[in-house]
């Protein structure tokens, strides 16, 4: 078995990028507890016009439906911001690349 192996010199950009899924999961947990500040801040008497009372926990819910996908979405956009801004900080660094090939 003989191998060769190819060295050359290339010029690569290092540049550091925001995870998307963790500020898209900080945002979704933010949302969860902005429904639970709701939640605790709503009142629960019954309405003139109304029968119907909601339990906290329906209330829990039915703002669970708009806070999580904006905080989902508000995440998300932290996220894109963040990778615009660390764009500027870009380096362009040369490195060695190194490609071996076996051959049997």
């Amino acid at each position: 078995m003989s191998s060769t192996d190819f060295t050359e010199t290339v010029e690569a950009t290092v540049r550091r990028v925001p995870r998307y899924g963790v500020f898209m999961a900080i945002g979704v947990v933010l949302g969860i507890i902005a429904a639970g500040i709701l939640t605790m801040v709503g009142s629960y008497e019954p309405s003139e016009t109304l029968d119907v009372i909601y339990t906290p926990n329906q209330v829990f819910g039915f703002t669970l439906l708009w806070t999580v996908p904006i905080g989902l979405a508000l995440g998300g956009l932290v996220a894109i911001l963040l990778e615009r801004i660390a764009r500027r900080h870009d380096r362009v660094v040369r490195v060695d690349r190194e490609t071996i090939v076996a051959s049997d």
